[in-house]
Formats: structure tokens, sequence, C-alpha cells
């Protein structure tokens, strides 16, 4: 599973954010990018010793600070069976199936290689 496609299908759910420096957050997830910096809304902080917590409206986390995300286990579980519905639709010449179908035009096989 890509952990990309797994924070696009989390937006709006709840999560744990745990950072490399111990600081933990929970939130819902506003927004992610290519480079995993996320965005989360209603925010509980805790410091890294566990003993100060802050609560936020929003906050912004850089990807390359976070060492872990948690999200829902049901929402493990759909995203798992949505990209093997996925996988079996492609498999079966579903949309974007086959190869070399995509341009129109029969496919032309591999070729005969260099000076043929």
């Amino acid at each position: 599973m890509l952990p990309l496609s797994l924070l696009n299908a989390a937006q709006n759910k709840p999560m744990l954010v745990e950072l490399k420096n111990g600081e933990t957050f929970n939130g819902h997830l506003v927004n992610c990018d290519n480079f995993m910096n996320i965005t989360l809304r209603e925010v509980y902080q805790t410091s890294a010793d566990g003993d100060r917590f802050w609560k936020l409206k929003e906050c912004y986390i850089r990807g390359s600070t976070i060492k872990y995300l948690r999200v829902p286990d049901a929402l493990l579980d759909s995203v798992k069976e949505d990209q093997n519905r996925a996988r079996d639709a492609s498999r079966r010449g579903g949309p974007g199936g086959g190869r070399g179908s995509s341009r129109g035009g029969p496919s032309r096989g591999r070729g005969r290689g260099r000076g043929a």
C-alpha cells in the first residue's frame, strides 16, 4: 500500500502523528502533499516528555520531521479493499487496463531491435 494514497484517503479522519523529536499531535487530517507535509485541525499536541499539552486550532507539520503516523484500522482496511478491487478490475481489462490500448490503434509488440 502506498503511504500517499493512504493519506489522501485519510482526509477528515482522526490520526496521531509522532515526530522524530518525540512530540505527538492528535487531530483530523485536513490536507497532505507529495512530500508528506500535512495540515491537521483540532489538534492536541503533547511534549516529548509527556508532561505538557497544548490545544491548537490548526497546525502544519513538515513531512521530513515525521517519525510515524497512526490512522484508524477501519480506514486501513477500506483502502486495502479499494486497491484490491482496482487491481482486479485492471487485470480483467477494466478502465485503463491492457497493454498498448490507451492511445488508439493496434498494439505493436516488442519490436525487432536495432538495425532490423
